[in-house]
């Protein structure tokens, strides 16, 4: 039996989610970041990230990787497109993702976490430096989805990837206008009618309602680990000093490398 340690909310945990239901995989869930799970986590991932994916004896992290053990321990229905130069065009969609496109939602998305009910105000041009550049990796997007109406010729992990951070983009401000990107409006529409994003869907949405309906949050409601992509971004924008206050105010935990979070 498949276990996999994971969070509703998190994009990284979505897209392992949706392929393993696109893969038709039976699989036990633990929502890992809980606080209550953390002991939990911690015993498969010292860093305290999720995804974590535990098969009998073998424990895999990083969603990447997670997506690899899964294509090359079930590898029908294919995730991974056919071909070199489609194979290669999927794992860069799945890369910018996971980084780049992750750092920048995360950035700019903290004040707006059900979880973390922040008194402050955003760095000032924080949000505006975000979106300029989530419209620069849109126009990117928009010219990458091809007559199939996906991004590599067939659905697949550079879809699978994106759809997490796509459909978080509207409460950030960030539209996805008709004018600016026809494609990438009919791929949104495209993937919303895919069964296993469906479930995940319904997955996040019944979530938010158990987790948060009460009030209370299960979740750390305060300190926030930060990558070190999330931070990358920060700093080649100049919010060094921002970043700075935080860890010196206790509100951000920068992972060990070697023994993992805090």
């Amino acid at each position: 039996m498949l276990t996999l340690y994971d969070n509703p909310f998190s994009p990284f945990a979505r897209k392992v989610r949706m392929v393993l239901r696109f893969k038709g995989l039976q699989y036990g869930s633990v929502d890992a970041l809980a606080l209550a799970e953390h002991d939990r986590l911690v015993h498969v991932n010292p860093r305290a990230e999720v995804p974590v994916l535990v098969d009998g004896g073998v424990t895999v992290t990083d969603s990447a990787d997670i997506v690899s053990y899964l294509e090359d321990r079930f590898p029908n229905p294919a995730v991974l497109p056919i071909g070199p130069e489609l194979r290669a065009k999927a794992r860069r969609w799945q890369r910018l993702s996971d980084t780049l496109l992750d750092a920048i939602i995360h950035d700019i998305s903290i004040w707006t976490w059900p979880s973390h009910h922040r008194s402050d105000q955003p760095p000032r041009v924080l949000l505006e430096a975000g979106r300029r550049e989530l419209h620069q990796i849109l126009v990117d997007l928009e010219s990458s989805i091809d007559v199939s109406g996906f991004v590599c010729d067939q659905l697949s992990i550079a879809d699978f990837s994106l759809f997490p951070h796509v459909s978080s983009l509207k409460p950030l401000a960030v539209l996805l206008e008709e004018a600016a990107y026809p494609k990438l409006l009919r791929w949104n529409r495209t993937m919303r009618m895919q069964l296993a994003v469906q479930e995940d869907l319904e997955y996040v949405k019944r979530s938010a309602i158990e987790k948060f309906g009460s009030g209370q949050s299960p979740y750390e409601d305060e300190k926030i680990v930060w990558r070190g992509d999330r931070i990358e971004w920060l700093l080649a924008h100049g919010f060094q000093d921002w970043f700075v206050s935080e860890l010196s105010r206790g509100r951000a935990i920068v992972p060990n490398p070697v023994q993992g979070a805090a």
